[in-house]
């Protein structure tokens, strides 16, 4: 486990800006960026449409203080490099989600679910998937609707909703016989899995990373301090941020009100394995909120993250490390006959 800040490269972007050809049944490509070279199988099915699946980018960890020394997260050679095959599964609402899937050929799967505003390409999902890829272990990683690649309309709020979102893809994996051992969720997502935890009963490893307890507060540093007044005015408020607009309105915002977590985790079995991990540095999220999940979760663990912000930017190592160690520890237990 590293004590200190260390950043990770983001493994979505090592597939950005390459040339391409296609030579003898493969398709090479190179990496002007990097100046590394990446090769991708390329098949053809009946139709002859050529379907190209990309291997996974291994996961190398420069140390901020020392730039000469690199660390590399050890891929067994019993676990070789696996593609990343995309797959599409349909919600409930007949929307689909699209996600991402880090198979190594492992019969248990864990699902990874992104934040407010955000995508399956999140630099710590995509770090966390690739982490867990290296000691053998297949995830998915995909978008709930309304972001990413997946259909739908973006709405605020809608923590219940993502969860059923969840519940389709674990329904997904289940009936591919699949078993989905853990699930796994930064900011909003950890939230979400909560949720996930506290309804359906049928996982038995939860890790939240960085979620809210109180989900009334945070509002107002975001939208202003007459939020209320507005959407009961006109009925909803437009919003501008780096990443574009979107609207909030009266309906949504009563969603996430209406969200109550302490009464969620009251009903999360007791066998259910939890794990919080939390920045000491959050910017977003203060750290009181990971304590008060801990008050209340009954088989509950917390790992504070010293110097952490809320996205783990100089601290990806080590969050996919402890988070790593956890999972693989709950599978063993899980592995475990019971007397």
């Amino acid at each position: 486990m590293f004590s200190r800040g260390v950043n990770v490269e983001n493994p979505a972007n090592c597939r950005a800006q390459f040339v391409t050809t296609l030579v003898s049944g493969q398709l090479q490509a190179r990496d002007f960026k990097r100046e590394t070279s990446v090769n991708c199988v390329a098949e053809q099915n009946r139709s002859k449409a050529i379907i190209f699946k990309f291997p996974s980018p291994k996961l190398t960890l420069h140390h901020n203080r020392s730039p000469k020394r690199i660390v590399r997260m050890s891929q067994t050679s019993q676990n070789p490099v696996k593609q990343q095959l995309k797959i599409i599964v349909p919600n409930k609402h007949g929307e689909k989600l699209v996600g991402l899937l880090h198979d190594t050929g492992s019969g248990e799967i864990v699902i990874l679910c992104h934040g407010f505003r955000s995508s399956k390409e999140t630099k710590s999902i995509a770090n966390i998937a690739v982490a867990l890829e290296n000691e053998g272990i297949s995830s998915f990683r995909f978008d709930f609707a309304g972001n990413g690649e997946s259909e739908g309309t973006f709405q605020y709020g809608h923590y219940r909703r993502e969860a059923d979102d969840l519940h389709a893809v674990v329904q997904h994996f289940s009936g591919e016989n699949r078993v989905p051992s853990a699930i796994l969720g930064h900011s909003k997502g950890g939230d979400v899995v909560l949720l996930y935890a506290s309804k359906y009963h049928d996982i038995p490893t939860v890790v939240n990373v960085s979620g809210r307890y109180d989900l009334k507060r945070g509002i107002k540093e975001r939208f202003g301090e007459d939020f209320m007044e507005t959407i009961k005015k006109e009925g909803f408020f437009d919003v501008q941020d780096k990443r574009g607009s979107y609207r909030v309105t009266e309906e949504s915002l009563m969603d996430r009100l209406s969200t109550d977590m302490l009464e969620a985790c009251l009903q999360i079995d007791k066998d259910c394995r939890v794990l919080t991990v939390h920045g000491s540095a959050d910017e977003v999220i203060a750290i009181n909120d990971a304590l008060e999940f801990a008050k209340i979760i009954p088989n509950h663990k917390l790992h504070i993250v010293e110097g952490a912000n809320h996205n783990y930017s100089s601290h990806q190592a080590e969050l996919a490390s402890v988070v790593v160690d956890f999972i693989k520890t709950s599978l063993q237990q899980d592995k475990q006959p019971t007397s």
